[in-house]
């Protein structure tokens, strides 16, 4: 599969939490970096995404926000 992001980090699938028509799904990208991606159940389903697969975050974004305190 092409993509036309440039923002894929790999890492292992650590929580999918299913809400009523949402879900959040937590992948791991090691070093202490967590990603959380809010999914509809039926991706994860159709995906049949589960604790300990690997898996990627595909990050396409035109904007990039940088706050400090």
């Amino acid at each position: 599969m092409k993509l036309s992001a440039r923002n894929i980090l790999k890492g292992k699938i650590v929580e999918v939490k299913k809400g009523q028509t949402t879900a959040h799904v937590r992948i791991d990208l090691g070093g202490g970096s967590i990603v959380t991606a809010s999914i509809t159940n039926e991706a994860v389903d159709e995906l049949k995404l589960a604790v300990g697969q690997s898996a990627s975050a595909v990050i396409k974004a035109s904007d990039v926000m940088i706050a400090i305190d």
